[in-house]
This record gives structure tokens, sequence and C-alpha cells, in this order.
């Protein structure tokens, strides 16, 4: 499947600013991989404070990163676009941050399926700059309906 642009990505989160973190794909093999591309860049509001004079992405906005982009592949192989269904994190094992990730690069997010289920997820992802691995983690997602309001 080709790229998707923000609009797609958009109608398979429902994540928004300044939660989404997932600007466009640039390759999606269903129920196998994505590559997805988050631009980094100094408008970022978490640059304010993290860290004033060093400006580096928190690690845990990475591991939502590499997330998001799960959630899509997740969305996008099981034909739930537009369904309104949620992708919930359930777990995070083995995160390793590698490099730290600064304004001004394009932060590219791998995830691929390692076990899929209707309701229940298992992912790798991997976010690269440049080729070279900046962080990783493996986790754990769970599909379900919204919460009632």
């Amino acid at each position: 499947m080709g790229p998707l642009d923000i609009g797609r990505v958009m109608a398979a989160l429902p994540h928004r600013y300044p939660m989404l973190l997932v600007d466009r794909v640039e390759e999606i093999v269903l129920d196998r991989s994505i590559a997805a591309i988050k631009a980094v860049t100094i408008n970022e509001g978490f640059f304010q404070g993290h860290f004033p004079g060093r400006p580096i992405m928190p690690g845990v906005l990475i591991v939502e990163a590499l997330a998001q982009a799960a959630g899509i592949l997740a969305v996008e192989s099981l034909g739930l676009a537009g369904s309104g269904k949620l992708v919930y994190f359930m777990a995070i094992d083995g995160a390793k941050f590698r490099k730290p990730v600064e304004p001004g690069v394009l932060l590219r997010l791998e995830a691929t399926f390692v076990q899929k289920r209707s309701s229940v997820c298992k992912f790798a992802g991997v976010a690269k700059i440049d080729g070279q691995v900046v962080a990783e983690a493996n986790f754990t997602a769970m599909i379900a309906d919204p919460p009632k309001a």
C-alpha cells in the first residue's frame, strides 16, 4: 500500500494536535509492517522545557510516536479506519534510547506485527534518523470501542 497523507493518518487515529505524532506514512504492508515519519520541529511545546539550552524529544513521546504508527498499521490491516475503534497501550517492553532526538530531523518510525489477534496486537518498533537507530521498543495494544459518554 502506498503512502498515506495526513488526512488518511487522521482517519486512522483519533489523536490531534498536540498529541498527533505521525505526519505521514511512507509505506504500509498490511498485516506486516509500517514506515512512517514524524517531522521533529523546534515549534513543539515540549522543547520549551525539555531541556532549555539543549532541546531533545522526550523518550516517552518517541515511544508514543512508534505506537501511533503501529496503531495505523493495526487499524488499516483490520479494516477499522473510520470505525471509531481506539488502540490502547497495554504494555511497553525493552524500551531503549540510543541517541537524542533533536529538532530539525525526520524521525522514521518503523513497526512490525509480532502477533495479531482481533483485539490484542503485539509490535516491535524502531525509530531511526538517517538510517541510524535512535530508539526501540516492543509494545502490546488493545483495540476497543471508545468509552460511552
